[in-house]
């Protein structure tokens, strides 16, 4: 098979061919349709995250198609549709695991990071862990689902009933689950890169009643924000934004250091909070509403031997909406 492999961090992938995996006990094998490009890639391939496994596939946002399951393998058939999302699995026994916090897990794998995951014509996941995708939904634009999707509504979740929302970092996450809060009902505010006018007009294109820089305070105080972007330095500034009560999630698995602010800024019960990884419930629960929902995916394609070239435009900024691999 082909593949895109990393084999030292901070340098370019590597097209490779390679023998196509066998699964294992428990496990199938995907023929990947599309794999988006996430911004965990990036940190993965830019060295911010400690430790892959090298050499490594990268890619966690995967829709395909199983093509063979391997020895105790029972619900998934030959032929279905599954997403794989970043997590890969878990130990299942542990206090987290036993509490319904498995992406807690101290012992969890994560697909593209820690496993081989989806920059490559096919891939092996633990049938456990993949989610079977509703019919009808498309696999170039339903793989941004797989993390964009599901990180966005494990933060909106922890945003509770906040009726204005604030998003800093529009890019695939925000603009998908700017349209289910807007779904919900709820008034999105968008800040963007200081200066990115383009990211606003797509940030109001997508349902936004409002988008201005992020170094802007919005026109009314926010009951919940949420950070996508790896930016430290927006705490303190969300948490101005937000009335009394009211709540920050940080959403990204990598952020630079926060700065130091006063206490002024927390005061008043405002909570500060991070999502970490998610779980396979987040994975049913997203996918059964996005199936309901009327989501308009945003995506730039990409042939698979271009996947530099798409976190080149991830890591630039050229990108609004999500950044797609096909096989």
């Amino acid at each position: 098979m082909r593949a895109m492999l990393l084999q030292t961090p901070r340098q370019p992938l590597q097209p490779v061919r390679m023998p196509r995996p066998e699964p294992g006990p428990g496990q199938v094998l995907v023929r990947v349709r599309a794999c988006a490009v996430c911004r965990t890639d990036l940190h993965v391939v830019d060295g911010e995250l400690p430790e892959p496994r090298l050499p490594l596939i990268p890619g966690h946002e995967i829709v395909g198609e199983i093509v063979a399951t391997g020895p105790d393998v029972d619900e998934l058939r030959p032929g279905q549709r599954v997403g794989i999302p970043w997590l890969a699995g878990t130990c299942g026994c542990c206090p987290y695991c036993s509490t319904g916090h498995e992406n807690l897990c101290d012992r969890a794998r994560f697909t593209g990071y820690t496993v081989d995951g989806g920059y490559a014509e096919y891939t092996v996941a633990d049938a456990r862990f993949c989610l079977p995708m509703p019919e009808g939904l498309d696999p170039v634009r339903s793989a941004p689902f797989l993390c964009a999707g599901l990180i966005g509504y494990r933060c909106l979740r922890k945003a509770g009933e906040a009726a204005t929302l604030g998003i800093y970092g529009f890019g695939a996450a925000a603009h998908l689950i700017t349209q289910v809060a807007r779904h919900q009902g709820r008034r999105v505010f968008a800040f963007t890169r200081p200066g990115d006018r383009a990211g606003q007009d797509f940030a109001l294109r997508c349902g936004a009643v409002w988008a201005g820089d992020s170094d802007q305070l919005p026109p009314e105080p926010l009951d919940a924000a949420l950070i996508f972007a790896p930016v430290g330095s927006l705490v303190p500034r969300a948490l101005r934004a937000v009335r009394k009560g009211g709540t920050v999630v940080c959403g990204g698995i990598h952020m630079s250091d926060i700065p130091a602010f006063p206490y002024r800024d927390l005061w008043g019960e405002r909570t500060l909070c991070s999502v970490a990884n998610l779980t396979r419930r987040d994975g049913i629960e997203f996918l059964r509403l996005a199936a309901t929902v009327p989501i308009e995916v945003t995506v730039t394609t990409y042939p698979l031997e271009e996947a530099n070239r798409a976190l080149d435009d991830l890591r630039a900024g050229r990108l609004h909406g999500a950044a797609v691999l096909v096989p």
